[in-house]
């Protein structure tokens, strides 16, 4: 039994997306318990609803759903780490120290990015020789998924926190997503390896250097799409552009393509033809359908997604903590880095 912390206060329509999208996740996992924080009268009322919704039976909530009282709530305009020390109630503390406790294998939340990075480093605590654990979105493309990391915890980064994100970003896609010998690329606005700025420049030899990943050389904005690499390392700074500028081309796409079809009568009889073609090619570039995007890193796995979600996204985030579960990520990814830190210690050794 995969058990999985879910913090139900976080996002733009908490708390009834999060407790559907969570609902709805317990007929494509069988053996998953879900534990709900949030006020715990507000949550019991809730549940009644969505139970009904999405369909759940009395005996797979009594068995599979389980509330957390937690009476406070950490707001997006907070201080994120003085709202972690303060608000020792709210549903992201009380999320967190579940996963730290052992009660839970991993938390969920919508909430402030900030507190959440926060808390999962305060709280639940880094691996060993993790200076500053990375924000790993999948992002879609022609070619399947890419991982973007960081894609938005640290927006100042040093050339070793990059390597070690593609250290890390490899062992997520080959143990998670199945794929063998990943490739990786660093986010350059040139292929020619003179191009980029400071951080690129001195970050490119040592990634030429780790013999543990197939790092491919440079991969320019554009080329992303098209699944040009299976890992994107960069700072959070233009992780997060990448993401956002993603994330608004194809709201911005599919709005031009749905015009397009109503415009006449002739192409709304095309629009009818290709519809189910066209319906299964555009969910295939929905991010939300891919989970949210873990902190990798850390001694337990805690993953963020948008505060705008529906429920979906956190129907498929319960399934990519059930996935990552089961590859025990957390320890593969741990257990990488210390290795690589006792060689780098032998390897100074006189």
């Amino acid at each position: 039994m995969v058990r999985i912390a879910i913090d139900c206060m976080g996002g733009d329509q908490a708390p009834s997306a999060i407790m559907d999208g969570a609902l709805r996740s317990l007929a494509a996992t069988k053996d998953t318990k879900l534990f709900l924080f949030g006020p715990e009268g507000l949550l019991k009322e809730e549940l009644q609803k969505s139970a009904k919704a999405a369909g759940v039976s009395e005996a797979d909530l009594a068995a599979r759903v389980e509330i957390c009282d937690a009476a406070e709530v950490i707001s997006l305009h907070e201080a994120p780490v003085l709202a972690i020390r303060r608000k020792k109630d709210s549903s992201i503390v009380k999320g967190l120290h579940f996963v730290k406790e052992g009660h839970a294998d991993a938390f969920i939340s919508a909430g402030s990015s900030g507190a959440i990075l926060a808390g999962g480093q305060l709280i639940i605590g880094r691996a060993k020789g993790v200076p500053r654990p990375p924000f790993g979105a999948l992002i879609p493309t022609s070619r399947g998924v890419t991982l973007l990391l960081d894609s938005g915890a640290n927006v100042d980064a040093k050339p070793e926190w990059l390597v070690q994100y593609a250290k890390m970003g490899s062992i997520y896609m080959k143990e998670v997503c199945g794929i063998q010998n990943p490739t990786v690329g660093l986010v350059n606005v040139g292929a020619e390896e003179e191009k980029g700025n400071a951080l690129v420049k001195e970050t490119m030899p040592l990634l030429k250097e780790v013999k543990d990943i197939n790092f491919i050389g440079s991969c320019e904005a554009r080329e992303i799409s098209f699944g040009a690499c299976d890992v994107v390392v960069c700072d959070a700074f233009v992780g997060n552009c990448i993401l956002k500028m993603y994330e608004g081309v194809g709201k911005m796409l599919l709005g031009e393509i749905m015009s397009a079809i109503k415009s006449t009568p002739i192409s709304l009889i095309g629009g009818a033809l290709i519809k189910g073609t066209l319906k299964g090619t555009l969910k295939k570039f929905d991010a939300k359908q891919y989970g949210g995007a873990p902190i990798l890193g850390l001694r337990g796995l805690v993953v963020k997604v948008h505060g705008n979600t529906d429920g979906r996204e956190i129907t498929h985030a319960i399934q990519q903590c059930y996935d990552f579960v089961h590859a025990d990520a957390v320890q593969k990814i741990a257990a990488s880095i210390e290795a690589e830190n006792a060689r780098a210690e032998e390897a100074a050794q006189p």
